[in-house]
């Protein structure tokens, strides 16, 4: 499992390095979205994942990787807006965004290390696709709790799956990272 937490810390270290050098380029102007625009923002990017592994022929230059990494950034987004509510501008400096950043992630990851622990480390016997799968399988949950104005019944809220989303994500990233 060590492993796993330095692979883990290797992924997240690439996607805040994106996040904040976005967060340079346009402030945070993603704080004005509402939690089902972030949501349809990463079942794009999912939906264009899974478009990717089951076409041969790509159009656009961008694999895998980039939207993964745009599904973990996303979820971290909606994570920080679960938290602080949607604004009309753009609230945020750089340090203020890096930290909550920095604060979602580290909860996402010790969720990540305690299901690991209980689950055996599984995952690394799945397949891409099949994460690709349940990022997909998550987000259809989420737009349901989303039209159901966040009630539940039985079912973990709208956090955990953005978790476990991103926890999805950092698994399919390092699969592809082990495949260089």
């Amino acid at each position: 499992m060590q492993d796993t937490s330095k692979q883990y810390d290797a992924v997240i270290d690439t996607c805040r390095s994106l996040f904040i050098n976005k967060m340079s380029d346009y402030g945070s102007a993603w704080r004005i979205l509402r939690l089902p625009s972030l949501t349809d923002q990463i079942f794009i990017k999912a939906q264009r994942i899974r478009s990717l592994q089951q076409n041969s022929v790509r159009k656009v230059d961008e694999g895998e990787v980039s939207e993964f990494i745009g599904i973990i950034n996303y979820c971290t987004m909606a994570l920080i807006q679960l938290e602080k509510g949607v604004v009309e501008q753009p609230d945020l400096s750089v340090d203020e965004a890096t930290n909550l950043y920095d604060e979602k992630i580290a909860l996402t990851k010790q969720l990540m290390m305690d299901k690991n622990h209980d689950y055996g480390e599984a995952w690394r016997d799945m397949r891409v696709s099949s994460l690709t799968d349940l990022i997909l399988q998550k987000l259809l949950r989420v737009k349901q709790i989303e039209d159901n104005k966040g009630k539940t019944i039985v079912s973990e809220g709208i956090d955990a799956n953005y978790q476990d989303m991103i926890n999805y994500a950092v698994f399919a990233l390092i699969h592809l990272n082990e495949k260089k």
